[in-house]
């Protein structure tokens, strides 16, 4: 039996639009499911000059965590460090992000801490004024990493890369696929064979529009023991999934 992860959980992505939001909502109805207290923290959120929900707010309609923070936002929907540049507005420092995690780790079992775009997006300034990354972030808190993968084309190089660079940080991790297709094809299977060794997790595509209730009873199963999930046998996932 895996251990479930516990304390602070960053999720981070290949790149954007890889449904990070939804995988933090899934990873949080699967805890809360399990009995735990569950905090989610953004960072960073970009683009909120539209009026829609943020993040933190997706992830609260689909899941309803026990908090939800958001810890700094900007209009434009660009990296969190350039687009408060551009906002003019003041960009977030490392250990201020860092100090607000801790706070909730404090008083949750998991926090999970949803970044912004892929690993190496410039999030804000140390007090040296050098830019940090959420990998920072994670060194800093000394927590392990969720990766969500596409399932299609490209997506073996970016998740190689995105592993590789935590490796080399000594940050512990793992793959979600964000989007499993309803009608799979040979690229999807295959990039499934060679991710399995990763693998925590696959949503499948629109998850985030289901009801909340049916999210909730659903998430376990796409997630492994590790994300408090009850998915531990692929073999017998590919055969219900194809």
């Amino acid at each position: 039996m895996t251990t479930p992860w516990k304390g602070a959980v960053l999720v981070t992505g290949t790149d954007t639009e890889v449904g990070k939001t939804v995988v933090t909502a899934a990873i949080t109805a699967a805890a809360q499911a399990a009995g735990m207290r569950v905090a989610v923290v953004k960072p960073g959120q970009t683009g909120t000059a539209t009026g829609e929900p943020g993040d933190v707010d997706s992830v609260t309609r689909l899941a309803a965590p026990l908090t939800g923070r958001t810890l700094a936002s900007y209009p434009d929907p660009l990296a969190p460090l350039a687009a408060a540049r551009v906002a003019e507005l003041p960009p977030l420092e490392l250990y201020t992000a860092v100090d607000a995690i801790r706070a909730e780790v404090d008083k949750h079992d998991l926090v999970l801490v949803e970044g912004a775009g892929g690993l190496l997006v410039p999030m804000g300034l140390r007090p040296s004024g050098e830019p940090w990354t959420v990998a920072d972030l994670a060194v800093s808190l000394g927590a392990p990493a969720v990766v969500v993968a596409r399932a299609g084309l490209g997506t073996l190089n970016h998740t190689a890369l995105t592993l590789e660079a935590l490796e080399r940080r000594a940050i512990p991790a793992g793959v979600v696929i964000g989007a499993w297709p309803t009608e799979p094809e040979l690229v999807h299977w295959a990039n499934l064979t060679e991710l399995v060794p990763n693998l925590l997790g696959a949503l499948p595509a629109g998850a985030g529009a289901m009801d909340p209730g049916v999210f909730r009873r659903s998430a376990p199963g796409w997630l492994t023991p590790a994300l408090y999930g009850v998915l531990d046998d692929w073999r017998a996932w590919a055969e219900d999934a194809g």
